[in-house]
Formats: structure tokens, sequence, C-alpha cells
């Protein structure tokens, strides 16, 4: 059986170097593609300890880590997020971010993806958030590294109510796993009402 629950305190910070191991195992799969190092997830995860209103969903086998949510309220991202959201009329320190969920492939098709949702969109709204947005990187379909058996998961963030915002697209830099260089990626925002 696995245990979901949240991580808070010296339980969050005990987990941030699995949880930067998990992204770099995760997201080096379609479509991110990522090819990361510990050093720069290190600092990354920092965000997570500086960040009062920051939510940490861990799934467990036993004592192993095979998944992980996160999540911190809309305006610690304020930067990065800026230019996405300029020309709207959302009121960012109204809107929870579901940053990243990552879960071992193996455990997949659990349920698990939808518990990380519940705890992080319980955690806003006991914040008293009104809306959560997640984003997801925007791949050509035809992009030579795309798995004939992807499935997208639009289907699964609509059926948990989210919708894409027409034109709020995030701008990121990262280097592929098949690529020499950082090169920029688009992401789109998703977002419901909590």
């Amino acid at each position: 059986m696995i245990d979901t629950r949240v991580l808070t305190g010296a339980a969050l910070d005990a987990a941030l170097d699995d949880v930067a191991a998990l992204r770099i195992t995760v997201f080096r799969d379609w479509p991110y593609l990522y090819d990361g190092d510990l050093d720069y997830e290190r600092r990354y995860m920092e965000s997570y300890r500086n960040s009062d209103g920051a939510v940490l969903v861990g799934a467990f086998d036993g004592p192993r880590l095979i998944g992980a949510a996160t999540g911190t309220p809309m305006k610690d991202h304020a930067d990065d997020f800026a230019a996405a959201f300029a020309g709207t009329d959302i009121n960012l320190d109204t809107v929870f971010y579901c940053a990243e969920s990552v879960l071992l492939a193996d455990y997949r098709g659990r349920g698990i993806g939808h518990r990380f949702f519940d705890l992080r969109e319980e955690h806003a709204r006991t914040l008293g958030f009104s809306h959560a947005a997640f984003c997801g990187v925007i791949r050509p379909e035809e992009h030579p590294l795309r798995p004939a058996t992807y499935r997208p998961l639009d289907a699964f963030w609509r059926k948990r109510g989210y919708g894409p915002l027409a034109g709020v697209i995030a701008e990121f830099r990262w280097k592929d796993v098949d690529q020499a260089e950082e090169t920029a990626k688009r992401l789109q925002f998703w977002m419901r009402e909590l």
C-alpha cells in the first residue's frame, strides 16, 4: 500500500534531495526531456524551504519516496510568471501554483496523481486561495523523441476541473537530453476555481 501524505518541517527538509532525484528521473522522459543535475535541483528545492505557504506531498512505498508533488502561492513565483499573466485580469494573490507532480512509472495508474492534487488543493483552500493553477510543456506532435504510446494528460486535468488559460504561456530554458545547449520551452497554464 502506498502512503501519500503532506510533509512539513523536518520531514520536508529530509525529503528534498529525494524529490530532486525524482525530478531528474521523471522529467528526463517525454514530454520534458530534461537533462537535469542535482546541484541545480537542490537550489530549486530551496524555494520550498523559503515559502511559508509551500506544500510537499510525498508518496512512499515503505520508506522509499516514489513520487512527490509540490506547490506554493503563485506570488512566490511572480517574477517567473509575470510575463505569462501580463494582459490578464487574474490576481496572482488568489492563485496557488501546483508545481511539479513526479511519480515513478511503475506506480502510475493507481490514483496517486489524484491524491497529489487533492492534498495540494486542500492545502491551498486552507490558506484561503480561490484558484489553483499549473503549467505543462508544449511539444510539437511531430517531435522525433515523442513515444508512439504517449497519452497526454489533458483528459485527467479536465476531469479534475482544470482548463487551459488562453494565451497564458510561460517560457523557461533547460537542456534537453538530446541537445548540447539549453533551449527555450513554452509551457501552457491551466487553472480551476477551488
